[in-house]
């Protein structure tokens, strides 16, 4: 057999099968193309995350779930959430609706909105009717009307911004009752 009709054998076989991977290569990149813009939708959902060291970090249930990959945006009903430091509860969360953004970096409460921070003093609980919050940052913010009941008193705010890490409350408008210990 002649050497130049194995090489152009060679070279078709080549192409052939160079065609098939190509195209079903398009095929994979289409279907997860697909993926990302889908909608995903759970009930009844119970979340256990863990920080870098393995500690507890959020614990949470939610009634309903609808996710959007394509623009990373979450939607959940009757969010019960708690954060935990060195492996105990330090803040709790209610919400009716809770609306996440870029893979919930930034999260929006709404409806009978409760958040009660756990303190040596005892609990500070913050009622309202829209809060946001950054999980990862730890902090969270309201220029909504803001009760709030503490060990010590309790006020109200017309706004609030709260670091959790480091326990800074800054309120506005506050008026209230004051009950020294």
């Amino acid at each position: 057999m002649d050497t130049r009709v194995l090489y152009i054998a060679a070279i078709i076989i080549a192409s052939i099968t160079g065609g098939y991977y190509y195209y079903s290569g398009k095929g994979k990149k289409l279907d997860a193309n697909t993926a990302q813009s889908m909608t995903y939708s759970a009930n009844g959902i119970n979340l256990l995350q863990t920080n870098d060291q393995g500690q507890l970090h959020v614990r949470a249930t939610v009634d309903s779930l609808e996710q959007d990959m394509r623009d990373q945006t979450s939607k959940l009903s009757n969010l019960n959430a708690s954060m935990y430091t060195a492996n105990q509860v330090d803040s709790t969360f209610y919400a009716k609706q809770a609306h996440g953004y870029n893979d919930n970096e930034k999260v929006i409460l709404t409806g009978n909105v409760k958040a009660t921070r756990l303190t040596k003093q005892g609990e500070m609980v913050f009622l309202t009717d829209q809060l946001t919050g950054y999980p990862k940052l730890k902090t969270f913010d309201t220029k909504h009307k803001v009760t709030v009941n503490s060990p010590n008193g309790q006020f109200v705010s017309q706004g609030l911004q709260a670091n959790l890490n480091n326990g800074q409350y800054e309120f506005f408008n506050i008026r209230g009752k004051y009950a020294q210990h």
